[in-house]
């Protein structure tokens, strides 16, 4: 059975965080500035999390799912999905308010985690195309906008493209490890081992290219953490839970390291 903070699965608000620091961090925005934002979109991701739960919930080989909500029922599941979605549609009303652009944004943001969890979260591949474009691009662009800055250099296309590509290329391991997956269902080990490869073959060139063209040394360990699951998936068979895991924590890594980088450039140490 979870405990009460387990069951909001905080440890994947990382995943929706990660893109608003990095754009914060681009631009040399102040974070306290566009708190609303990064709070709102944290009590967004719970909101997918719970209701993905919901959804599993159903599903008698969702067995990790069934095991972290043994106890609660459903709609009890799902009310901690509306208790975060009002607080977090109510943090984002100012800027959906200042910026119009930004309250299409959001919309688009719902409905298409809402056709990922009810439609397309069995359709292998475009189900995190679907996904990860809801959690990194959108919000991104949101956090631009609302510092009044709606164009995006070159630079930042690299680099957004470089996370949305290392963003996939996790999906895809996750994906691969957990047995009932999408991937799994419609792809044999070794054809996931090759979706795996040239994901992160992208995700590495992207990195190469961002790291020495752009000269943007801090963006270093998108080259190596391809490198590890490349390492990873070598052969085409089973992985452990612990793969999973590590790549959850490797995420949280990553969003301490951009809070961190926060810090320095606004004290100008960067």
């Amino acid at each position: 059975m979870s405990t009460r903070i387990g069951l909001l699965r905080l440890d994947y608000t990382f995943s929706v965080l990660i893109p608003i620091l990095i754009a914060i961090f681009l631009n040399n925005l102040n974070p306290f500035e566009h708190m609303d934002i990064i709070i709102g979109f944290s009590f967004l991701a719970i909101t997918g999390n719970t209701w993905n739960d919901v959804i599993d919930m159903r599903n008698p080989d969702e067995k990790e799912t069934l095991e972290r909500v043994e106890g609660y029922h459903p709609r009890e599941i799902f009310t901690i999905g509306v208790a975060s979605f009002i607080l977090g549609l109510m943090l984002l009303l100012r800027t959906c308010v200042e910026n119009l652009i930004n309250g299409l944004f959001l919309i688009i943001i719902i409905v298409m985690v809402l056709l990922y969890c009810i439609w397309f979260k069995s359709v292998p591949i475009l189900n995190h195309i679907l996904l990860e474009a809801s959690h990194i691009l959108l919000p991104y662009f949101m956090i631009k906008i609302d510092a009044s800055l709606p164009t995006m250099s070159e630079n930042e296309w690299i680099l957004m493209l470089t996370f949305l590509s290392f963003a996939i290329t996790g999906e895809f391991v996750h994906e691969t490890i957990d047995k009932v997956s999408a991937l799994r269902m419609h792809f044999s080990l070794r054809q996931c081992q090759i979706i795996i490869w040239a994901s992160s073959i992208i995700t590495l060139t992207l990195g190469v290219w961002a790291f020495i063209i752009l000269k943007q040394y801090y963006f270093l360990p998108f080259i190596f953490i391809p490198l590890g699951c490349m390492f990873t998936f070598r052969k085409p068979t089973e992985s452990t839970q612990g793969v999973k895991d590590v790549g959850i924590l490797m995420g949280n890594f990553l969003l301490v390291y951009f809070m961190c980088l926060i810090s320095l450039q606004m004290t100008g140490v960067i």
